[in-house]
């Protein structure tokens, strides 16, 4: 199962300004700017829902990708709804759009084909 946090990075592509997947931010910061605390970024990655890298010195980074998830938890907190709840509707709010998304792919590959002869 690949989540909403599991996207591969890829520098290469897109300058690291640009990329939303791009580690740039510490706990501290990233702490900061979704108005959490550590403490509760730590319990995202426990509940698996958002995993930082690392960086050579074992200190977490974040990407903004990973905090505007971060905030959508803390959200769902905030509106009174239990830590490991939040995290499981994100996930499976992501699993449905994913299913959506492939859904939609099928049916537009199916529409250019003929449909099978009745034999």
């Amino acid at each position: 199962m690949t989540t909403t946090t599991d996207r591969p990075h890829t520098p290469d592509t897109v300058s690291s300004f640009d990329d939303d997947d791009y580690p740039a931010y510490t706990m501290g910061r990233a702490a900061e700017m979704t108005g959490t605390t550590p403490g509760f970024l730590r319990s995202l990655g426990e509940q698996g829902l958002i995993t930082p890298l690392r960086s050579a010195g074992g200190h977490r980074r974040y990407s903004r990708y990973q905090l505007r998830i971060a905030m959508r938890a803390r959200d769902l907190v905030d509106q009174g709804t239990a830590i490991d709840a939040a995290c499981r509707i994100i996930i499976l709010e992501d699993q449905l759009e994913e299913a959506l998304r492939i859904n939609e792919q099928l049916r537009h590959s199916q529409a250019g084909q003929k449909p099978p002869a009745d034999t």
